[in-house]
């Protein structure tokens, strides 16, 4: 049955097609191609595809460790800058540090892959073109150094993780204890990690007299320019004091908030969209119709043109960083390890039970947004209900593995600090406490019946060590101090903890996040 009612993309603002109600009959099953360039005109009758000249676009972006939501996120919108003949300047080029396998799936589709935005409404189809090129560095670190170094390349953005930045939580600096960081000083030419060949590029640009690239980290952490700062100038000193000073005066390093739901691709919604779309992807994207970036106005070679399709360009995105990671983030950690524990699959189910819906709903709205300042221009009631939509979107099915995976990254930035902050005002905390003792439970490596769940961190073998010893006693696991710093020090929190471990225990989750829930109400 076909929808009466018409969805637009938040992206693009073009037609999101209804979802079938039943699978394709065999006659209008469309053949399935190979999705190449040469291909890509025939591919215009099923999906979206590029019309301008990708030859034409010019490589200004290096982007390091291309994955799912890269590809969901950030190359849509500089696709959008293309396909709107804004400019061609600003073609992409994706390194990746770890693994070939994005290279293996890019390379033989010259580098295009086909995004598929879904909503309970519907879902549309397109094929993103502005990627011109992608590296595995350890096959070719001087065909990086070269890209970085040419002149057209004038923004690296990076999506490493929070932990990549090697940050030490205890002093705020760069640790620059590793054998690759240790590699990367003794061979400039043939560095291993991200911070080598940023750092490397920035002295070649410096001695030939090159501007030098802004650095845009787009990582879930807080003042994500501030950590790439200090991770890259951290670096460069190991090397020379007069560089890391040319890159602390010169290179600019902006926050920025984005916001992309974007699971992991299965085997088998690769294949659905070969059998509705016609499109043999290797890799295709699934993701969300909404979609937002915010980005710090600072620019050392060049602005993007993104304001024209939708990114929002602020003097400081602080705001809009804490209201994301503290309601969105904090979120997904905490039904993520409590759903997952109740033995649910995937957070749409978990929010069409109206406990943990509830939970969420009290959660964002009692704990953690009398902490917020509001960002301008964002109605915080607004922006909570467009989340609960987004959580219980089933055409998404966002899977909790996903949700839980390096929960040791995840919790200390994007939990934790509204629990400290609750303590240190005296606020209520219980909710955000129950979520600090979902992860401590799930660190045991079993949901409530027994069966096993996949702890994907790390730092698992420690933790769940420790977590496993401890039982219904957090401190183990609180004297952690990379995590969780001086929380194991306040007794209060450590008895309330302790007691939410214990009704997981005894009670289950459910009841016991009903009666956390309703005690938060009186």
């Amino acid at each position: 049955m076909v929808h009466e009612r018409r969805r637009r993309d938040a992206l693009t603002q073009a037609e999101i097609l209804p979802l079938p109600a039943a699978p394709f009959p065999a006659a209008a099953l469309p053949e399935i191609r190979p999705l190449t360039q040469a291909t890509l005109r025939s591919h215009g009758e099923q999906l979206t595809v590029p019309t301008y000249d990708r030859d034409a676009l010019i490589p200004a972006v290096v982007h390091f460790s291309v994955g799912g939501f890269h590809r969901a996120h950030q190359l849509l919108y500089f696709d959008e800058v293309a396909e709107r003949r804004i400019s061609a300047g600003w073609g992409v080029v994706g390194v990746g540090l770890h693994s070939r396998t994005m290279k293996d799936a890019l390379a033989p589709q010259d580098h295009l892959y086909t995004v598929v935005e879904r909503s309970p409404d519907g879902e549309r189809a397109r094929v993103v073109g502005v990627m011109v090129d992608y590296h595995f560095a350890p096959d070719a670190p001087g065909r990086v150094l070269d890209l970085l170094t040419h002149p057209d390349t004038r923004m690296v953005s990076l999506t490493i993780t929070g932990s990549g930045y090697r940050i030490a939580p205890a002093t705020g600096t760069f640790d620059g204890d590793d054998e690759d960081i240790a590699w990367d000083l003794a061979h400039p030419d043939r560095p291993r990690t991200v911070f080598g060949f940023i750092v490397e590029a920035l002295d070649r640009r410096r001695r030939a007299g090159l501007p030098p690239f802004t650095v845009v980290s787009c990582d879930n952490m807080h003042r994500n320019g501030d950590a790439a700062r200090t991770a890259v100038v951290g670096f460069a000193r190991l090397r020379n004091e007069v560089l890391a000073r040319w890159i602390t005066d010169r290179v600019s390093f902006p926050s920025s908030m984005v916001d992309r739901i974007t699971p992991h691709t299965t085997p088998g919604e690769r294949e659905a969209v070969a059998r509705r779309y016609g499109v043999d992807d290797r890799w295709p994207v699934i993701t969300e119709p909404f979609s937002q970036w915010v980005i710090e106005d600072d620019f050392c070679n060049g602005r993007p043109p993104l304001d024209q399709v939708g990114v929002r360009f602020v003097a400081d995105v602080g705001r809009y960083e804490l209201m994301k990671t503290r309601l969105l983030n904090a979120s997904h950690c905490a039904l993520g390890y409590l759903g997952s524990l109740a033995g649910l699959p995937s957070l749409d189910l978990v929010m069409a039970d109206p406990v943990f819906a509830g939970y969420a709903t009290r959660l964002m709205d009692a704990e953690v947004t009398p902490l917020l300042p509001p960002p301008p221009g964002i109605d915080l009631g607004d922006y909570k209900r467009t989340l609960l939509r987004r959580f219980a979107n089933p055409a998404i099915a966002d899977g909790l593995p996903r949700l839980c995976r390096r929960g040791s990254t995840k919790i200390p930035h994007h939990l934790l600090p509204s629990l400290r902050e609750a303590l240190d005002q005296d606020r209520p905390h219980r909710l955000l406490t129950l979520a600090v003792a979902g992860w401590l439970r799930y660190l045991r490596g079993t949901d409530e019946a027994g069966r096993p769940v996949p702890v994907d961190d790390p730092h698992a073998e420690l933790l769940q060590g420790l977590a496993r010893q401890g039982g219904t006693d957090p401190r183990p696991v609180l004297g952690v101090g990379s995590i969780f710093g001086d929380l194991g020090e306040r007794p209060g929190f450590v008895a309330g903890l302790r007691d939410a471990l214990e009704r997981l225990d005894r009670d289950g989750v459910r009841a016991t996040v009903t009666a956390a829930t309703g005690a938060s109400l009186r």
